[in-house]
């Protein structure tokens, strides 16, 4: 991770530690370094989700873009796999979307993607935060500036690909949506009307203020209680960007990144479509997952936490499914991002194939008690090799044996380290988590 960028973009409160002077830049960069660079004209597409401050960030970017010579093309307010997906199949030299994903409206982000859709290159996101800190200049165009073009009908297309995807009529079915006030409310609920589907959608009146708040796939109470309360047969749940997807079953119970693994992963399997027999998880991943691939036969590979880690696993091995308990879902053969209305179309797929309701593919995952707890340190490093803490994390992990798994981590953004037990029971997960944080804390390693 860079000084600015981190493994999902820029990310920071809007006008704070992310302003439009950051965006008028890194536009001036990309403009310039795929085109005057190039010795052409760069195409570059920039798609918001609906925080108010993605209209100054759009605007900045394209102001930047097009001071440098290159042409920016706007899609408006679409999800982040739009953007990848049209950058890739209409020839684009760079995508940008302005999102914080899941965060709170006053947040904001600036993702990049290179020309195949996926993210950036990470010697590109030195050299401009090299440029951002002003270590270099760039020519301003001057006979050569370039435009901004309007860019809604990539949108149109990309509704059209997820339409395309669909083997099933969904006519009968009744589905509930919860767009988040965010980017999945232009093309969640057209998506699934085409399809045949009764929709019901909610929190899809985005007001530049509302995006995630009391709704989505951050608060699954109010999807739960709307698939209940109106007898529906499923219901999805998006992030601010939409690259995200959680479920409701048709009982009201929230059904996780890991269940829908497990979900299309055997369906995968049933139909000889599981590429080596494997799927792609992160180590924050439920041990109810892996019991329960187990049992089917299903193997694993497991990253570090980050949609980016796995698409790389996935990119370098060829396995076809991999995600996080989040609920980004990467489908290799459709996507190379995080795609939250893919995913649920992905899901409507399997249970109308096997024609079972939800609740029953997903009830072989059991999830396992969980605690998790932050200790700040003064060096993460140190704690972590401390002969002393190693040993405990091994006795936990020993004494929890094949019925749970200790995980300790470093965080990648603050000055702590994650401590994660799970088990059969609550007691087990305190008792193990206490266990290693005494040991932390009686070597001197937390921080005042």
């Amino acid at each position: 991770m860079g000084k600015y960028f981190g493994t999902d973009g820029f990310r920071g409160e809007a006008n704070v530690n992310l302003t439009y002077e950051h965006a008028i830049k890194i536009g001036r960069f990309l403009g310039w370094y795929y085109g005057v660079n190039e010795e052409k004209v760069s195409k570059i597409l920039i798609g918001k989700d609906t925080r108010r401050s993605s209209y100054m960030f759009e605007y900045a970017l394209a102001a930047g873009i097009t001071a440098s010579g290159g042409d920016a093309y706007i899609m408006h307010v679409t999800p982040t796999p739009s953007v990848s997906y049209i950058t890739r199949t209409d020839g684009f030299d760079c995508g940008i979307m302005i999102s914080a994903s899941h965060n709170p409206y006053y947040d904001n982000g600036i993702k990049l993607m290179n020309s195949d859709g996926e993210k950036i290159e990470e010697e590109i996101i030195l050299k401009i935060e090299e440029y951002l800190d002003g270590n270099f200049e760039i020519p301003l165009a001057t006979r050569n500036i370039g435009r901004t073009i309007d860019y809604v009908e990539g949108r149109n297309r990309y509704i059209g690909y997820l339409i395309s995807l669909s083997k099933y009529s969904f006519k009968g079915v009744k589905v509930g949506l919860d767009a988040a006030n965010g980017s999945a409310w232009a093309i969640a609920k057209s998506v699934f009307d085409a399809l045949g589907a009764k929709t019901y959608v909610i929190n899809n009146s985005p007001n530049g203020f509302n995006i995630n708040k009391d709704c989505g796939s951050t608060h699954m109470e109010v999807l739960q209680q709307y698939v209940l309360e109106n007898g529906l047969d499923v219901g999805f749940a998006y992030d601010g960007d939409a690259d995200r997807c959680l479920c409701v079953d048709e009982k009201g119970n929230i059904l996780t990144g890991d269940h829908i693994i497990y979900i299309y992963g055997l369906y995968m399997k049933e139909r000889d479509k599981l590429i080596n027999n494997k799927v792609v998880t992160t180590v924050m991943s439920n041990f109810g997952l892996y019991k329960a691939l187990d049992k089917v036969g299903i193997e694993y590979d497991t990253t570090n936490v980050g949609d980016k880690y796995v698409y790389e696993n996935m990119k370098e091995t060829g396995n076809r499914l991999g995600g996080e308990q989040s609920g980004h879902i990467i489908f290799l053969k459709y996507a190379s991002t995080g795609d939250g209305v893919l995913t649920s179309l992905k899901i409507m797929e399997a249970i109308l194939a096997k024609d079972k309701p939800l609740s029953e593919l997903a009830e072989p995952v059991i999830y396992y008690p969980q605690v998790l707890k932050n200790v700040k340190v003064k060096s993460k490093p140190e704690a972590l090799n401390d002969p002393d803490v190693r040993e405990v994390i091994q006795k936990m992990s020993d004494k929890l044996g094949n019925d749970g798994r200790i995980l300790v981590r470093e965080s990648g953004t603050e000055p702590v380290i994650r401590v994660m037990a799970e088990a059969e029971t609550d007691h087990a997960c305190e008792s193990a988590v206490a266990a290693i944080i005494d040991v932390i804390k009686a070597k001197g390693h937390v921080a005042n």
